[in-house]
């Protein structure tokens, strides 16, 4: 039995030359390589992602949970930001 299960797909252009180049280059040995690379490298962004919801905010929310007292609402959260950059532009332009 097969491991593999042809497909059809339809790249923008830029896209499906710089599948070819990557191919030309002899990076690859063929298209199909350069999309399963890509595959790849989606699959293991999505991991990450996945480990950090499931880790760092789950663990934002626990905290938040347990001293809801100590959140910052949005507005002062983007009011601070805000301060702070316009602080750190002043700064810059200073020197």
């Amino acid at each position: 039995m097969r491991s593999t299960h042809p497909l059809s797909v339809t790249l923008p252009h830029d896209m499906a030359a710089m599948v070819k180049a990557k191919v030309a280059s002899g990076e690859y040995a063929s298209e199909s390589e350069v999309v399963r690379d890509g595959l790849r490298t989606l699959q293991a962004r999505d991991a990450a992602v996945e480990s950090w919801l499931r880790t760092e905010v789950v663990k934002s929310i626990e905290e938040h949970a347990g001293n809801p007292e100590a959140a910052v609402p949005a507005d002062q959260m983007m009011s601070r930001l805000r301060e702070a950059h316009r602080k750190r532009r002043a700064k810059s332009r200073r020197k």
